[in-house]
């Protein structure tokens, strides 16, 4: 059972990480996934509740997606999507210190699947709006408030049907905010906030190489298996330079500003961000991970195919570019299929919206410097800028110094401090308020 001892008195936002994370909405990729629909009832009973009335998209069974626009102060404005999603990645209990789908709080922190991707962030939307509603008060503009499913397959089966099925949604939006963004990291003893203004793009590939089948035991030197371990090897061991952008040229230098380090060496400046190190150098440089290996079918039969799964995450523009460096890597014996494929975004560090997040932050936290990032992943801010809607990251959380926040996505024991959810609630409502 989960050990609640240390928080008898759970916070709104609090409580509702922790119902969510109680649902399970595991999502495997592929097709294969439990559904978000309870998760989505749940969002919609809350919504119902204050009085709002979601519309629900459900194109393939149990992947529900659901959006409901509130009015805004001035509706001569562009409106704003605020967007979150339902599902999570996998979790194996046996490599967790608690069970990932009990919702415990243990000290300070919720722990469970989705604490910090993203159901963090669906508790902090929801309650930010309450904060509003229950208040007699309106945002600024509309927002449209939506949650997707898949998000955690590339949104295949969630935001891409959304967003051609169902772009009436979001008429009137030129902005949207998600998650992975408006986080705080400490540089230098320094408490500082990262701002995501863009993400890499996307290649997943499949690697496959052909060979003889044959016995195990015999002289194989056509061994597909082989082949495409050296194929793996190289991809995998490939170092990608540095190359930066105009948003990652921001950050070296906001970066180089608050450390008194010169800028010239990106990576030994992204290495003074303590925990989030691995994550900030990811977003330097294309990147290329194995993932997955599929061959054989027995011990003493050598196959005549295998194949591997590698994530590719590439800068923005340049996704024709790696293709091409991924085929020469491998060579031509190995056959490289692209299985999904998804662009990069890059926006300014600026605008009516930003200074709005800007101003936000330092009303919570003053005085704390924010810097734009370029986020290695990706999210649902992909499919809405198909519509023209320009995406930012924007969870805020102030974090404890030393805490591996970032290393937590996709991560074992996913967790958030009880004060964070406190802290991104009350800045995302004041947010809204003004932006």
């Amino acid at each position: 059972m989960p050990d609640n001892r240390d928080a008898p008195e759970l916070s709104e936002v609090a409580r509702i990480a922790r119902d969510l994370i109680r649902i399970d909405t595991t999502n495997h990729g592929g097709g294969r996934a439990v559904g978000e629909r309870e998760a989505a009832e749940y969002v919609i009973a809350y919504l119902e509740a204050l009085g709002l009335h979601p519309e629900v998209y459900e194109p393939v069974d149990r992947r529900t997606n659901l959006s409901v626009r509130i009015p805004g102060r001035d509706r001569t404005r562009p409106a704003l999507v605020l967007h979150g999603h339902l599902d999570v990645v996998p979790a194996i209990a046996e490599d967790w210190s608690v069970d990932p789908f009990a919702g415990e709080i243990r000290d300070g922190m919720l722990w469970g699947r989705g604490a910090v991707d993203m159901k963090n962030m669906d508790a902090m939307m929801l309650t930010a709006v309450a904060d509003l509603l229950r208040g007699g008060e309106q945002p600024a503009r509309d927002v449209i408030l939506t949650f997707f499913a898949d998000e955690e397959n590339g949104g295949v089966l969630g935001s891409a049907l959304v967003v051609r099925d169902r772009p009436e949604w979001f008429d009137g939006a030129t902005e949207a905010i998600s998650e992975v963004g408006g986080y705080s990291i400490t540089v230098g003893g320094t408490r500082a906030y990262l701002l995501q203004v863009g993400e890499k793009g996307l290649l997943w590939l499949r690697l496959r190489a052909r060979g003889r089948a044959g016995h195990g035991s015999g002289f194989h030197p056509d061994n597909a298996v082989t082949r495409l371990a050296e194929a793996v090897a190289a991809v995998g061991r490939t170092q990608w330079p540095v190359r930066l952008t105009e948003t990652t040229r921001a950050l070296v230098a906001q970066l180089s500003e608050l450390t008194g380090e010169p800028a010239e060496d990106p990576d030994a400046l992204a290495d003074l961000t303590g925990p989030a190190a691995g994550f900030v150098r990811s977003t330097l440089r294309t990147t290329s991970n194995p993932t997955g290996l599929e061959a054989g079918y027995k011990h003493n039969v050598i196959p005549d195919t295998a194949s591997a799964a590698i994530d590719v995450r590439v800068l923005p523009g340049t996704e024709h570019e790696v293709l091409a460096d991924i085929r020469r890597i491998v060579g031509d014996d190995i056959d490289v299929e692209v299985v999904t494929r998804d662009i990069g975004l890059e926006t300014a560090f600026g605008g009516a919206l930003v200074e709005a997040m800007l101003a936000a932050l330092d009303r919570a936290d003053p005085g704390a410097p924010v810097m734009p990032y370029l986020m290695g992943g990706g999210t649902d801010n992909k499919a809405l800028s198909r519509l023209g809607i320009a995406g930012y990251g924007f969870a805020p959380l102030r974090l404890p110094a030393g805490f591996d926040f970032t290393g937590l996505f996709h991560g074992v024991d996913e967790r958030v401090p009880l004060d964070a959810l406190d802290f991104g609630r009350d800045v995302l409502a004041d947010l809204l308020r003004t932006c």
